[in-house]
């Protein structure tokens, strides 16, 4: 059975019934649902690889993040998979592990297989890199703050507006040796939330060098744990950390705790995301809240906007932050 018997069947065309399947805001009301009846009750279903052949792309999209066992890119990612679905879209999701290589593999892979459109947490975002993008004829969403390149639809938090909280928080607590851990300062995430805190001891006319950063290679708890025992070996024990990420904060909260430091007496500490985990601490964790299902949620509605849409403008959508104090500040 192929489109062919729907269409004669309901007594339309097959153009018709393929606007059913692909552009249903095309078909008039009555059409559509006599077209719908008739597909249900002879149990068609529609060839992939056919309408791949009529339309050169494949109802599907790429997300591309630096590690889905981020609980909070997990969560970008559920926000992206459940609005694309509505679209009719699957999503391959892909980690590139912050590596240009691993990243430039998976987009030749979107290329290769005539996918809609890539939803990418990028590595190294520049102009040429995204021209090389769109000489592909992908469409592309950034889930990252890119104001430097304003020619394509980009969501992301406010990660220096956060950062700026967290450390606000911090010094309004009497804390004057705040430490600053993050991950790699290659990365855009680690450089916005270190300009954050900056700008919280420029408010409070506090020096700068009050603020110790301690570069770690991955934002992840085992990161975190280093983190906490550099901390405790150091002669100049700061009085207060901010992590750049939840995960990092609950390492570093794990060896503290366990070396007998009283959090927050001894050591205050704040991390960022706000993940689920934060609040089933041992003690719970102070965080700067970035809902991350509704940015995938936003970055996927951005991404069909511009696959069906033959009036497209690019938008940046910045999500602003909140910090949510907990016991361990």
């Amino acid at each position: 059975m192929g489109i062919k018997q729907v269409a004669e069947t309901a007594g339309v065309s097959v153009a018709t019934v393929s606007n059913v399947l692909n552009r249903p805001d095309r078909v008039a009301a009555p059409t559509r649902a006599r077209v719908l009846e008739v597909i249900e009750r002879l149990g068609f279903v529609p060839n992939a690889a056919a309408r791949t052949m009529v339309s050169g792309r494949t109802k599907a999209v790429a997300l591309i993040v630096f590690d889905v066992r981020n609980p909070f890119l997990t969560d970008v990612a559920r926000g992206c998979e459940d609005t694309m679905l509505a679209y009719d879209n699957a999503v391959m999701l892909c980690n590139s592990d912050v590596s240009p290589a691993k990243e430039r593999r998976y987009l030749d892979l979107v290329t290769e297989q005539r996918m809609q459109g890539v939803l990418i947490n990028p590595v190294q975002p520049t102009a040429q890199w995204l021209a090389s993008l769109r000489s592909r004829g992908l469409r592309v969403v950034l889930l990252d703050n890119v104001a430097d390149l304003p020619d394509v639809c980009s969501v992301a938090v406010d990660d220096v507006a956060g950062a700026e909280q967290a450390v606000t928080h911090l010094l309004g607590r009497g804390h004057d040796s705040i430490a600053f851990v993050t991950g790699p300062m290659t990365m855009r995430q680690s450089v916005d939330r270190h300009a954050g805190s900056l700008r919280a001891f420029d408010l409070a006319e506090r020096p700068h060098d009050s603020l110790r950063v301690l570069e770690m290679a991955a934002f992840t708890v085992e990161q975190g744990r280093r983190a906490g025992e550099r901390l405790l070996a150091s002669a100049r024990r700061p009085t207060a950390v901010f992590c750049a990420n939840d995960l990092l904060a609950l390492g570093l909260l794990q060896v503290v705790l366990r070396a007998g430091v009283s959090v927050p007496g001894d050591l205050a500490i704040v991390g960022y995301d706000d993940i689920d985990a934060t609040e089933a601490a041992a003690v719970p964790l102070t965080s700067v809240h970035v809902g991350g299902y509704e940015l995938g949620q936003a970055a996927a509605e951005l991404l069909a906007d511009e696959i069906d849409s033959d009036v497209h403008v690019h938008q940046r959508k910045v999500i602003e932050p909140k910090l949510v104090e907990r016991a361990s500040s």
